[in-house]
């Protein structure tokens, strides 16, 4: 994030402690200056103004300030053109803190509109125009910033993204007029960020991450050693490590500095406290809690703390694309946390969620698992695996050329036609040829070493994508679990479809387990659609006070980091412009 100018935070400053004294002397009531500010304010909503109001960035902007300002009778809604509002002080502070929402302030003038309202206060005798033009250039800026807590700064399809969701509809101009009247401005903007508990974590563990960040140094620990630094090894950098874990919350306050005698004195080696919290901190970050101060653990705990505020802020980015209020309970995947989340209620209480593992799309184009939202409506015991033909090409062919039996040997066939009752065709190298050309296809036969296992869960998309158990067990050990072709492997098949199952009583664990083991292939439709969110977010806050942090294997907060860097370009006339000691 851009750093702000040293003079220009100074200048707000002061401006900010102005204000503060002729409200505590004089007091603030909202009074409307009426005919002289009815004409400035038309001319600036025709002609904008290239320090505040450049209507080139956002031709929306300029119908919102026209609506707003014709709806309320071209009156100033911030001032009484001689004195600010306490709406007005308490929008410019929280302009000038957007920063402790997740967002960027320097996509709101907050700074330079303080700047300006110092100058119109210093000069006893400002103009209606002077007045007029920080009314509409407040405005303008708390409408940005509306928007962007409410419907997120981009819209998710700009980097990839398919979430289709139903979002209660703001009226922008409309909401302004209630917060220029606000008793509280602080609470209503409030309302209008994600009303989820995870969204609220995530909020208050970002104050705590830009607090040890601004601690510079607090990272940088003395490199290892060897390869490794093993529980009990020495290590020069042993009493700074536990310094920072107790500072990131891995090592609870207290701890002994060496668990071998009762003093005080730094710990040299990794003692087994020490090894304790580094555990608590690899799991935190999607690795083997080992204990062991290895390559990948040191990168984790070097990198720097700005970067996991980044994390936190494209995450909390990444809530607003949703549902302010979740209609029903969904299941969610997050893709670089390689977990699944069902919920049992429209709460995100973890308490009332069951969570799995799961299995992602391989970190390469086109094997990548999309972020998407579509909705469960059928399940599917002892399925066929329908080959894609993309796969049939590139791995089945190849080997059903160079081995005959490759087919028998996966329990595959070769059809004509589609659905489950196609026509099983020869497994001939004319009828392979066939399959290289998309004639025929390919399907795997249902059973345990079936690719997707004994169930999968369906939810129609162009994707082709679902959720689906599968044979391969062993690979849920793995810490990084991007191995699929981009559908999503479940750790506990039968528990999910006991889930999904829910409103069907008679579908017990017994009678699933039986389905899934018995000779039949079985479609089940589901009482009661499921939403299904993929959603990807590399920062999740807990209700323990943790906050987990994951890899960005597919590069999303990168793209998401270029889109928003270039969202809304601020124009070079705005740069100083309207700063009094510029």
């Amino acid at each position: 994030m851009p750093k702000r100018s040293t003079g220009v935070s100074r200048i707000a400053a002061a401006a900010l402690a102005i204000i503060a004294t002729v409200c505590a002397s004089v007091g603030v009531a909202q009074v409307a200056a009426q005919a002289p500010a009815e004409d400035a304010l038309k001319q600036i909503v025709a002609e904008g103004n290239p320090a505040y109001l450049d209507w080139s960035t956002a031709l929306i902007d300029r119908e919102r300030i026209a609506t707003l300002y014709e709806v309320n009778g071209y009156r100033l809604l911030w001032s009484d053109g001689a004195k600010p509002t306490t709406a007005a002080i308490d929008l410019l502070h929280e302009l000038r803190q957007a920063g402790d929402r997740g967002l960027d302030p320097q996509d709101y003038p907050g700074e330079r509109l303080a700047s300006l309202l110092k100058k119109l206060l210093d000069t006893p005798h400002s103009g209606v125009e002077q007045w007029a033009l920080f009314d509409a250039s407040l405005s303008l800026a708390g409408m940005r910033l509306l928007s962007d807590l409410h419907y997120g700064r981009i819209d998710p399809a700009t980097v990839g993204h398919n979430l289709t969701v139903e979002r209660i509809k703001l009226d922008i101009p409309s909401t302004l007029t209630h917060l220029a009247s606000a008793v509280d401005v602080a609470a209503a903007l409030d309302a209008l960020e994600p009303q989820f508990t995870h969204y609220a974590l995530l909020k208050r563990q970002l104050m705590q991450y830009r607090a040890l960040a601004a601690g510079a140094g607090s990272n940088d620990l003395p490199a290892l050693p060897a390869k490794s630094v093993k529980p009990g090894d020495a290590y020069a950098g042993a009493a700074q490590l536990q310094r920072f874990l107790t500072a990131l919350g891995d090592m609870p306050n207290g701890s002994p500095a060496s668990d071998a005698t009762s003093t005080t004195a730094p710990p040299q080696a990794l003692t087994p406290s020490l090894v304790d919290a580094l555990k608590h901190f690899q799991s935190r970050h999607g690795e083997k809690p080992d204990g062991v101060l290895g390559a990948a653990t040191f990168a984790e705990l070097t990198k720097p703390l700005s970067t996991r505020v980044r994390q936190i802020e494209l995450t909390m980015e990444r809530f607003r694309w949703l549902p302010a209020k979740l209609a029903s309970a969904p299941i969610i995947v997050n893709i670089p946390q390689f977990r699944l989340f069902a919920f049992e209620s429209t709460s995100d209480s973890e308490a009332h969620i069951r969570q799995m593992d799961v299995i992602v799309g391989k970190a390469f184009e086109g094997t990548q698992t999309p972020v998407f939202t579509a909705d469960m409506t059928y399940l599917i015991f002892r399925p066929y695996w329908e080959v894609p033909y993309s796969i049939a090409l590139k791995e089945i062919v190849p080997g059903a050329r160079s081995h005959p039996t490759y087919l028998d040997k996966h329990q595959m066939e070769i059809v004509r036609g589609s659905g489950d009752a196609a026509t099983v065709m020869a497994n001939t190298r004319e009828n392979v040829a066939l399959v290289a050309k998309g004639v025929l296809r390919v399907r795997q036969k249902p059973g345990p070493n079936n690719s997707l296992g004994l169930v999968k869960f369906m939810f129609p998309n162009p994707y082709n994508v679902y959720l689906h158990s599968t044979p391969a067990q062993a690979l849920f050990n793995e810490s990084r679990r991007d191995f699929s072709h981009g559908c999503v492997r479940v750790s506990d098949p039968a528990g999910l479809a006991q889930y999904v199952l829910r409103d069907s009583p008679e579908w017990t664990r017994e009678k699933i387990l039986a389905a899934m083991n018995g000779t039949e292939t079985l479609t089940v439709t589901l009482k009661n659609h499921i939403r299904v969110y993929i959603v990807y977010g590399t920062a999740l806050a807990t209700e323990k006070g943790n906050v987990l942090f994951f890899d960005d294997i597919y590069g999303h907060d990168q793209r998401l980091e270029e889109a928003l860097n270039s969202r809304r370009p601020l124009p070079a006339a705005a740069a100083g412009a309207g700063d009094p000691e510029s």
